[in-house]
C-alpha cells in the first residue's frame, strides 16, 4: 500500500468515525426530544384531563343550580295555582249560601257600607228580581236599630211592647235620616254582592271585588293553613 491509499484510507476512517459521531448525537438528540415532547404530552394530557374534569364538575352544579331553581319554580307555581283555588273556592261558597244566610250577608253589607242610609241598593238582575226588597228591607232594620234606643225587656217582651220597640226604631230612624235604602232600578253584571251608589259616591261590596280587596291580607294566612307542615 502506497502513501496515496494510506492517505485515502486514512480519510475514510476518520470520515467514518464523524459520520458515527454524528448519527449518536443525532440519535441522542432525537431521544431527547422525543422525551421532551412525551413529557410535554403527558403534561397538556393532564392539564386537558383536569380542565375536562373541572369544567364537568362546573357544568354538573350548574345544572344542579338550574334543577333546583326550576324546581322551586314549580313548587310556587303549584302554591300560587292552590291560592287561586282558595280564593275561587272561597266565592263560590259566598254565591252557594242558602237563601236565608244570603240575604242576612247582603243586608250586614249594606248596613256596613251605607254612608247616609238613603243610598240606592244596585244587585245583580237576579238577586235585584228574587231578593232585592227582602235584603234592603233587613239592612233599613240593621240601621234603625244602630241609632234608636234600646228599650227595656220589660216593656218589648209583650206584643203592645214589640210594636212600640218597632214604632221608636222607625222614629229615631226618620229623624237621623238613615234606614231609608231603596232598591235601585239598575243592574250590574256582578256575580254575587251589593253595590250602594249616594251623593255621587258609590261603594262596591261585590264578592269578586271583596275577595280580591281581601286576598293581600289573607294570602299569607291562608297559605299557612294550606302549606304549613303539621
Amino acid at each position: 500500500m502506497n502513501g496515496l491509499d494510506k492517505i485515502i484510507e486514512r480519510i475514510d476512517h476518520d470520515a467514518q468515525a464523524e459520520i458515527d459521531a454524528v448519527i449518536a448525537q443525532a440519535r441522542g438528540d432525537a431521544a431527547a426530544i422525543r422525551a421532551d415532547y412525551q413529557t410535554q404530552a403527558e403534561t397538556l394530557t393532564r392539564t386537558i384531563l383536569d380542565r375536562g374534569r373541572q369544567e364537568a364538575g362546573e357544568r354538573e352544579r350548574r345544572l344542579e343550580s338550574l334543577a333546583s331553581l326550576e324546581g322551586r319554580k314549580r313548587i310556587l307555581a303549584a302554591k300560587q295555582e292552590m291560592l287561586e283555588k282558595a280564593f275561587d273556592l272561597a266565592l263560590e261558597k259566598l254565591l252557594s249560601l242558602p237563601q236565608e244566610a244570603y240575604v242576612e250577608l247582603l243586608s250586614d253589607l249594606c248596613a256596613q257600607a251605607a254612608l247616609t242610609g238613603r243610598e240606592e241598593v244596585i244587585f245583580s238582575e237576579k238577586d235585584r228580581d228574587k231578593l232585592g226588597k227582602k235584603v234592603v228591607a233587613r239592612a233599613n232594620e240593621k240601621l234603625a236599630q244602630a241609632v234608636a234606643p234600646k228599650l227595656p225587656d220589660e216593656v218589648t217582651s209583650s206584643t203592645a211592647g214589640a210594636i212600640l220597640n218597632k214604632v221608636v226604631t222607625a222614629g229615631s230612624a226618620l229623624l237621623a235620616g238613615t234606614g231609608m235604602l231603596t232598591v235601585a232600578q239598575e243592574t250590574r253584571p256582578i256575580q254575587g254582592g251589593v253595590i250602594l251608589v249616594g251623593d255621587g259616591v258609590e261603594v262596591n261590596c261585590a264578592f269578586d271585588t271583596l275577595v280580591r280587596l281581601a286576598r293581600p291580607q289573607l294570602e299569607r294566612e291562608v297559605a299557612a293553613i294550606l302549606f304549613e307542615a303539621p
